[in-house]
Order: C-alpha cells, then sequence, then structure tokens
C-alpha cells in the first residue's frame, strides 16, 4: 500500500453519454478552478451506434463531439495544466487522438496527446474462441457459439492504469476505448496520488466518486425523484469532484450554477445502473454498503469510508450482434368494447399480413387500457395495442407487414386510428451479449506521441483478509395509524439497465423511513405492487448505510436496449412508476 500527502485533486465531468451538452467542457473550465476535465460517452447502446456510424465513414466510430469540446477549451486547459481524460475514442481511440491532434495544429497548439487501446476484442474472437474461451452469457449461460459471426462490435471493459501509465509519461489528452465509465476519473487521481494497484481503499473511493460523476447533470439534480424541491433546475451546472490522498471524497459543482448538490441527489446517483453491494471494476471492488455520506455545506456532499476489494481476475466483455429487423403496428382503440376492438385488429391484421405469427423469430403484443371509466377528453379514452415483430428475414418484417396494418385501416374497428409505427421498412436492431474474459488475455496499449507501451490489465494476485464490514444498527421503525398515499411521498427511486435487466434502487431520508420500508418492500410486495415484478424473477440488495435498496429485474429488457419492446426501453422510468403506487405509510413518518 502506498501513502501520499498530495492535495485532493478536483476532477470535473463534461459528458455523461454520446450526446450530451456541448458546452459542457468550456463551462466547467471557465467557470472555476479544475486539474482534470473528464467524461464519459459510452454505454452499450453507444458501441452499436458507433459501429453504424463507422460502416457508413470508415475511419470513425468515435464520439465526434469530444472533439469539437475540445476545439474549445484545449487552449485553456493546457495554460492551466488541466488533464482531460475520456472514453470518446469508442471503437477507435487512435482516430479519435488524430481527429484531437488536428484540431490542436490548426489552433497553433502543441499537446501531448495520448490513446489507450486493447480493449476492442472483435477481430480476435474467432483466435479466441479457438483457445478455449466460449463466451458464455453472463446472464443465461448459453455460449457465444454461432453467433461469434454476427459479432459487430466486442469491448473489453479495461480499467485506469493505462490511463496512469499515458499521464505519467506527459501525455495532456488521454483517450481511451471502452475504459469503464468510472476510470476516467480513478486514472487521474492515481496518477496525481501515486496510488498502487493494491491501494484497495483509496481505488474503491475513487470508483464511487467516478460512479457518481459520470453521468453528468444526474449529481446535480438531474432525473431525481424530489427535483420539486430543488430552487433552480433550468439549466443544472455539471459537478466536479475531489479525490483526496486517502480515496474520500467531496462532489460539488462550480458556484453559481443551477441544481442541486445534496446528500439526496448523490445518493440516488449511487443507485444507479449497480447490481449488489459489491461495484465490480477492472482495478477494485468497491464496498457499496461501506459509503458514508456527509453534507458538508450548499452543494458539497463528502463520500468516506469506502471500503475496496481486489479486483476479479476477469473483465467483462460487451458485445453486439446484428439481431436482425423489427417493424410494429400501433392502434389507438377508443371508448367502449376495448378488449373485442383489440380482438378484431388481432384478427383482422393477421389474415391481411402474408405470413402467420409462427413465421417471426419473435411477436410481441402489447394491449395498453386506460381504465377511464368516464373520460374527461378524447385522449382519456384512447387505449392502445401493439403489435411488434423480430425477424433475421427483412422482408418478412418490411413493407409486407406494415402493409397489412394500412389495408384494415377502412374495415376494422369504430374509430380507428394509428399511434405510430409503419406503414414502413422493418428498422434494424442489434443484440446485447454480456460475457467474462481473463484478464491477463486483455492487455492495455498506450501510445503517447507515437511510442507504445503494454500495460497488463491483470488485478495483482492477493489473497484478500480484509476485515468484515460492521452491519448497520437497526433503528425501530414506527407503528400506529397508517395513511393511504403514494409511495414516492416519503421515498425517491432511480432506475436504469444492465444488459437484458433492469435495476431499481429506491432511498429513505431517515433512518426511520429506511427500516419502515426494509420490512415493508419484500421481493414478494413488489411483485403485488408491479406487473413487472410479478412477471420476471427478482432480487433484492440491502444497502442501510445510505438507507437504500436496490431490486434486480431479470429479463425485463428482453435481449437489451437496442432490442427492447417495452416503450421505456432503458427501464429509465421504472422506479418513478414504483413511487406512483398507493400504499398505506404511518403517519409518524410524514411528520
Amino acid at each position: 500500500m502506498s501513502t501520499t500527502t498530495a492535495p485532493p485533486i478536483r476532477i470535473a465531468n463534461c459528458s455523461g453519454f454520446f450526446g450530451d451538452r456541448l458546452a459542457a467542457a468550456r463551462e466547467m473550465v471557465s467557470d472555476g478552478p479544475i486539474d482534470a476535465l473528464t467524461g464519459d460517452w459510452l454505454a452499450e447502446l453507444t458501441m452499436l451506434i458507433l459501429s453504424r456510424i463507422a460502416a457508413k465513414r470508415p475511419g470513425s466510430g468515435y464520439a465526434r463531439t469530444f472533439v469539437t469540446q475540445m476545439e474549445e477549451v484545449m487552449g485553456t486547459c493546457l495554460d492551466r495544466g488541466i488533464k482531460v481524460v475520456s472514453n470518446a475514442g469508442g471503437l477507435n481511440p487512435s482516430g479519435c487522438a488524430d481527429a484531437v491532434a488536428e484540431v490542436a495544429d490548426r489552433l497553433g497548439l502543441n499537446p501531448s496527446i495520448a490513446y489507450v487501446d486493447g480493449d476492442d476484442l472483435t477481430h480476435r474472437l474467432a483466435e479466441l474462441i479457438e483457445a478455449g474461451n466460449d463466451f458464455a452469457h453472463l446472464d443465461t449461460g448459453q455460449p457465444l457459439g454461432e453467433l461469434a459471426s454476427r459479432i459487430v462490435t466486442a469491448n473489453a471493459y479495461i480499467g485506469c492504469w493505462g490511463i496512469v501509465e499515458a499521464l505519467n509519461q506527459g501525455a495532456d489528452i488521454v483517450v481511451t476505448g471502452r475504459a469503464t465509465d468510472a476510470a476516467v476519473v480513478a486514472g487521474p487521481a492515481a496518477w496525481h496520488h501515486g496510488w498502487t494497484r493494491d491501494d484497495w481503499d483509496a481505488l474503491a473511493g475513487a470508483i464511487v466518486a467516478g460512479h457518481v460523476i459520470e453521468c453528468g447533470g444526474q449529481a446535480t439534480g438531474g432525473n431525481y425523484s424530489f427535483f420539486t424541491e430543488i430552487a433552480d433546475m433550468t439549466y443544472p451546472g455539471f459537478p466536479w469532484v475531489e479525490v483526496a490522498a486517502d480515496g474520500s471524497s467531496v462532489i460539488g459543482k462550480h458556484a453559481g450554477t443551477g441544481g442541486e448538490v445534496s446528500v439526496g441527489t448523490i445518493t440516488s446517483q449511487l443507485l444507479y445502473e449497480i447490481q449488489s453491494e459489491r461495484y465490480l471494476n477492472p482495478d477494485v471492488v468497491s464496498r457499496f454498503d461501506t459509503i458514508e455520506l456527509a453534507q458538508l455545506g450548499r452543494d458539497r456532499v463528502r463520500i468516506s469510508g469506502v471500503r475496496g476489494e481486489p479486483a476479479p481476475p476477469t473483465l467483462k466483455v460487451a458485445m453486439n450482434y446484428q439481431g436482425g429487423y423489427r417493424n410494429q403496428i400501433s392502434i389507438g382503440l377508443t371508448g367502449l368494447d376495448i378488449e373485442e376492438k383489440a380482438g378484431l385488429i388481432e384478427r383482422q391484421f393477421w389474415h391481411a399480413c402474408p405470413y402467420s405469427p409462427d413465421d417471426y423469430e419473435t411477436v410481441v403484443r402489447k394491449f395498453l387500457p386506460t381504465h377511464k371509466a368516464d373520460p374527461s377528453t378524447n385522449e382519456e379514452a384512447v387505449a392502445v395495442y401493439k403489435i411488434i415483430v423480430k425477424d433475421p428475414d427483412e422482408r418478412k418484417v418490411g413493407r409486407a407487414f406494415s402493409n397489412a396494418g394500412t389495408e384494415i385501416g377502412l374495415c376494422s374497428i369504430p374509430g380507428m386510428f394509428g399511434t405510430g409505427g409503419g406503414p414502413g421498412p422493418g428498422q434494424p436492431f442489434g443484440v446485447y451479449w454480456p460475457a467474462l474474459i481473463d484478464a491477463e488475455l486483455v492487455p492495455m496499449e498506450v501510445v503517447v506521441d507515437g511510442r507504445r507501451t503494454v500495460v497488463d490489465s491483470t488485478p495483482p494476485d492477493v489473497r484478500f483478509t480484509g476485515d468484515e464490514v460492521a452491519p448497520v444498527v437497526r433503528v425501530e421503525p414506527p407503528g400506529g395509524p397508517t395513511r393511504p398515499l403514494p409511495l414516492g411521498t416519503l421515498y425517491g427511486t432511480r432506475s436504469g439497465d444492465k444488459g437484458p435487466n433492469a435495476n431499481l434502487g429506491i432511498f429513505a431520508r431517515s433512518a426511520e423511513a429506511y427500516w419502515w420500508l426494509s420490512d415493508f418492500l419484500t421481493v414478494e410486495r413488489l411483485a403485488e405492487l408491479m406487473g413487472e415484478a410479478a412477471e420476471h424473477r427478482v432480487d433484492r440488495y440491502d444497502l442501510p448505510n445510505i438507507w437504500s435498496l436496490n431490486f434486480i429485474f431479470h429479463g425485463l429488457l428482453e435481449e437489451g436496449v437496442a432490442a427492447s419492446t417495452r416503450q421505456d426501453p432503458q427501464a429509465k422510468a421504472l422506479g418513478e412508476y414504483l413511487r406512483a403506487k398507493i400504499v398505506d405509510i404511518p403517519e409518524a413518518l410524514l411528520v
């Protein structure tokens, strides 16, 4: 373990996804002091999107918006010694680095530009499979098998040590491929403080800090259940984090910017796209059941106490393959006899379609009634019936399918109209395939000003003997009279996608409210409240230290975001749906 006395490093975020606010880089550099500027551009779906861009424009495959941002701030960053670290390289880190270098030349600047790759396994798949890697699906256990020929992206999640090496070699700007979202923060922190690979607690704290700021404005009030309590959400500022030598941190934002940094907003973001109490990364396992939060003042939250465990010997591999094509019809059903109208649409459509439901690889039917007995407007009276098909054969899901919906337009239900989808050709979709690979098979390659260095991805081979985490002391929740109210009266949520699964985190704002929730919201109770929980296997994880529960809905998103037929394919609103459910809440908690 290393011991350092360096002051905290202030690391800012300027992007939470591919398409985030372009002005954020300029704002973070200009509106207050920072030591490093980072951004996250990548997601499972983004890699598929970048592959389609690269197929149309060879030499692309990276986030061009990052290059645009660099054009605005590069000079200032160099003048102030601000390091820039980003995973905007996507599928082509070297191409992204070259594009940034072209901008520098045009501006008359001379930064040291590095890129980190080695994560892209697409062209190594045959070799790796031949060597015995079956790339079994993390959720189903099915080997990749013949699907390997359909893979369009295959990227291992790499950690922070390639970034550290680039910064040690003097890089001003570091571009990576599929580095983890939190690695772009942990890298500058580890470099600044001189951490070693077995500084588990310090690394774990930095990963937690990176997880908080990786989604930009979500740490400052975006996607926050209690947004109505924030004074100004018109234009939230982006977050920064000061990471100390021991891995503890303070989350904040620049003075005078909108939004809010509070224990509530940070708790909400901590619950985003997580699974169990152990948050696995290539560099360390962060124990979310050890996190301690404290409000230090306005827009300042301290994160401390984070314990770390050795990183796993494997890396997660995110793959996408072409799933085929999809199409849908969506029909409005208004007023009376809704079920009968849906039944007539179903019969007439398949009679008109040249293919039967059995001819398609997948057929999904969605009947969305409103249950309004006396609707006050026309819109309130409209239910929706959808037929969605997927198949590898583009002809079956194209005009032949959508024309059948058009053909019955004048001979079907009263008041018939379409609510979206068709007539038109089928649209291609991708399928997400998560797997594992031994870390030793994925060395990172760091290129700084043309010099290439290989960095091992294998974590230290140590036996961890850390103490067990002390249990949180239970506070007895109040009894007494109850009142039927929406669950969201007291509780906030955050939900999102985890491959084919979805997570739903729910948090309290007092110990008493948490322990009541812990007793009340069992998996069985959740199934009573939500149809989605009744239809899928659900796991529950308890995080009493941050007054939170996390639920994993297995298979809710089908084959992943790109293939999901849900109206909300990333399960972003799943938590807000739970908050709307009426339950009997103890009146003593409402005081």
